[in-house]
């Protein structure tokens, strides 16, 4: 009797579980999605990172019945390659913002009059601003010192001129003189200080480029300039790696910093455990990043993905096969990877995606 009546029981509560709707049973298991990414987001170091959106498309289509079991199958299907990373967006909207006429700048990380306490650096990535500097205006000359800084040009005409030279007798273009274009990239250590000039003299176009700060692993070095050309076609064909670490790393010899070497054959050297990469993706095609470059000392790795603004919104990716999609502008932390993972970065949308990519420790 008793057993009756407990199997009675048992159904009454079944039914009056189905009955009260699956959205409470999904409910909890959301909550506890959230508070494991709540404690996964703390135990970043460098960075206070936003909490990751746990509201996700695939739990609102699953049934109520085995619920963790669809978890799993989820789980799965979303993180593809690289389970144990943690990967948070950072959108567009949430970057700085000025347009002061002459100057449209977006920045990822806290820069001149706009502070985010959560957007100060991500490992020795400091800065990355995305500027339009409009024709006939441009930075005058300006002093920098004790960080690596290197702008990316992605269309336009920008003129890099140390403060040395006098505009109209610089001579031939070299490192201390140059006519930026796309594919170029000039890359400035600071050290001690240096002070330089970056002007669209161009009559009528807009310089669009990225401008990259890095922090160095001491203070105290040389001042230098290093500008290059990376090929448009061989960026359509795979990540193409732009600056690696200087070789003799921290402890490099004086000879060593004379020579100039980068880990990476025809990069540009810098002063960080620290690779920059850039790629061009087609539409549907899907490019693979190998975590450090086999360049870089520290095995514990960040990733910042970044989507300029090149193709009026039609631009999108996704990585390592999740679900989250971004768009032109959003970038993406990427955390707790070691050197030797493989991250995928997919494009979904209808145009290329021209992808920065940013390795540091």
């Amino acid at each position: 009797m008793r057993r009756l009546i407990l199997a009675l029981t048992i159904l009454v509560a079944l039914f009056s579980a189905i009955a009260y709707n699956s959205n409470t049973i999904r409910s909890l298991f959301e909550d506890l999605i959230s508070e494991y990414y709540q404690i996964i987001t703390t135990t970043s170091q460098d960075i206070k990172l936003p909490t990751a959106n746990t509201n996700l498309a695939v739990l609102s289509s699953l049934p109520s019945t085995n619920s963790l079991q669809h978890m799993n199958v989820a789980k799965s299907t979303m993180s593809k390659a690289l389970s144990h990373a943690m990967i948070t967006p950072h959108r567009s909207g949430a970057r700085g913002h000025s347009d002061h006429g002459w100057l449209n700048t977006y920045h990822s990380f806290s820069f001149a009059n706009w502070f985010n306490p959560n957007f100060t650096h991500f490992g020795s990535l400091r800065v990355l601003n995305e500027d339009r500097v409009k024709a006939n205006s441009g930075f005058p000359t300006h002093p920098h010192r004790d960080f690596e800084i290197f702008s990316y040009i992605i269309s336009g005409e920008l003129t890099h001129r140390d403060s040395m030279l006098k505009k109209g007798a610089e001579g031939a273009q070299s490192d201390k003189f140059y006519r930026m274009h796309r594919g170029d990239v000039q890359f400035t250590t600071g050290g001690t200080g240096i002070a330089h000039s970056e002007q669209n003299e161009h009559n009528k176009d807009t310089v669009h480029f990225l401008q990259i700060w890095a922090i160095p692993w001491k203070r105290g070095l040389t001042p230098r300039y290093h500008t290059r050309h990376f090929d448009e076609e061989k960026k359509r064909q795979g990540f193409v790696p732009m600056l690696s670490p200087l070789k003799g790393g921290i402890d490099a010899t004086r000879q060593q910093e004379q020579a100039a070497e980068a880990t990476i054959d025809g990069t540009i050297p810098i002063h960080s455990d620290f690779v920059m990469s850039a790629g061009i993706i087609a539409p549907q095609a899907k490019f693979e990043w190998v975590v450090g470059a086999n360049a870089t000392e520290n095995p514990h790795r960040k990733l910042y993905i970044h989507l300029p603004m090149t193709k009026g919104g039609k631009a999108k990716i996704r990585l390592d096969g999740r679900e989250e999609v971004y768009n032109e502008g959003d970038g993406a932390f990427v955390d707790d990877v070691r050197a030797g993972d493989k991250l995928s970065v997919e494009s979904v949308g209808e145009a290329e995606a021209e992808v920065v990519l940013l390795d540091t420790a």
